[in-house]
């Protein structure tokens, strides 16, 4: 199955009133490199492992698979991820034909807040809306971060010379002849 979501930085807890339920998630990854990750997920008391692809060249789709395990099984799954496991609610919270699912963790992320909607096409509002309703939501969502795109770990990599150089030796500047409003 392809995954096509994004993902939005929440300030507020206002949401909460408007969502239709919540559960606890526990969950952790068992692989968590570049190509693909691999995780192991307590909702509820249910378990599921999870493995999704790397992210298309544009960044905005990428493959996932998913499948409902014992709950005994997760959590002794748990116990052999990589340091960082994550603990959070889930809220669900329908807006318009969309439900978002906001993300409110605990623990080692206190205070963190995402939400993620999924959709069924990666221009999905484009289509719908036009080129006018797309450029009004890239404006409206310009301030909250993306996910890594497919050039992230590059950067990230060349930014590291600077922390081994002790000093500024590389800059990186990101240059695009798309519209800096749409991205089209």
């Amino acid at each position: 199955m392809i995954e096509i979501e994004r993902k939005f930085l929440v300030t507020s807890n206002a949401f909460i009133k408007d969502a239709t339920r919540h559960n606890r998630i526990v969950q952790g990854y068992l692989s968590s490199s570049s190509e693909r990750t691999v995780r192991v997920r307590i909702k509820g008391f249910k378990g599921y492992l999870t493995i999704k692809g790397k992210s298309n060249e544009s960044g905005l789709s990428r493959y996932e698979w998913e499948k409902e395990i014992p709950l005994e099984e997760a959590e002794q799954l748990l116990k052999l991820c990589e340091k960082g496991v994550i603990d959070k609610t889930r809220y669900d919270v329908i807006v318009g034909s969309h439900i978002y699912e906001v993300d409110v963790f605990t623990k080692e992320n206190e205070g963190l807040i995402i939400a993620e909607v999924e959709l069924n096409k990666e221009n999905e509002i484009f289509e719908k809306k036009g080129i006018e309703g797309f450029r009004k939501f890239q404006q409206e969502n310009e301030e909250k971060p993306l996910e890594p795109g497919t050039a992230f770990y590059l950067v990230k990599s060349i930014l590291e010379l600077n922390v081994q150089a002790k000093t500024r030796i590389v800059e990186v500047i990101v240059m695009s002849r798309n519209s800096p409003e749409t991205g089209v």
